[in-house]
């Protein structure tokens, strides 16, 4: 029985695993190859280690308003739209525990954005997709995944709708699915 004005606390006989949030951010300018941001680590697991912006999601905070607040905390920049790419939970992919994370996909175009490092992240940066630094969690699998969202016919709204863009991200993919 509950008393009155008291909560009620659930209480489950198995563990749960803490979910997070991971942001591709691009950016794209036609004389330029296609980039994605990433934040270096600040702490561990991994610190030193470059990685998608990200982090975990607040008790009662909607999934991709914590991508928002991460990738602001942690860069200083927004994007619009975030398209939700997919969620990733192998056992392992954190050596902090079970871990699920829900990936976002958004877009910078023409060099509009500076990003600058904040809260656990030591610098922040976008970087050519093709030629990428090693990668901490699963983020490698991630941006594989998200990119393929940006070929024809499943191009999120609020990308460039060019052949050149169209392009630029085929070879990036290329690229990544070259790389074990």
């Amino acid at each position: 029985m509950v008393r009155p004005g008291r909560r009620r606390r659930f209480c489950y006989d198995h563990p749960r695993p803490a979910v997070t949030v991971d942001i591709v951010l691009l950016r794209w300018r036609s004389s330029r190859p296609l980039e994605v941001l990433l934040i270096r680590r600040g702490r561990a697991p991994f610190a030193g280690t470059w990685a998608l912006p990200g982090g975990f999601v607040d008790a009662m905070e909607d999934l991709e308003d914590a991508a928002r607040r991460e990738l602001a905390e942690e860069t200083g920049l927004a994007a619009n739209p975030l398209v939700q790419v997919g969620a990733y939970g192998a056992p392992g992919r954190d050596p902090r525990g079970h871990t699920v994370s829900v990936a976002f996909l958004g877009y910078v175009g023409n060099g509009e954005a500076s990003p600058h490092a904040g809260d656990d992240a030591a610098a922040a940066r976008f970087h050519d997709v093709a030629a990428l630094p090693a990668l901490a969690f699963d983020h490698r699998e991630i941006l594989r995944d998200a990119l393929a969202r940006l070929l024809p016919p499943s191009l999120p709204p609020g990308l460039p709708q060019s052949p050149a863009f169209t392009r630029a991200v085929r070879e990036a993919v290329d690229v990544l699915a070259a790389e074990p």
